[in-house]
């Protein structure tokens, strides 16, 4: 297992946040462009992609600084 330093944790927990809200903001602007029907479908699906690589990091960020504690 990987043990992080308080200053490591710090500056993952801060990606994370920020990557966290890059994700709802993808999700409102995808959203957006959707209901609109003027954007081009490949736009969206480039976001979309963008969206998942970001949510991968997300969830690489949390295995990091949440470890499963097994029971």
């Amino acid at each position: 297992m990987l043990s992080l330093t308080q200053e490591q944790k710090a500056k993952l927990g801060l990606e994370l946040a920020t990557k966290r809200q890059h994700h709802s903001d993808m999700d409102a602007a995808i959203h957006a462009l959707t209901q609109s029907h003027q954007a081009d479908t490949m736009v969206i699906m480039r976001l979309k992609k963008h969206k998942l690589l970001i949510k991968d990091r997300i969830v690489e960020l949390e295995k990091l600084l949440l470890p499963d504690i097994i029971a």
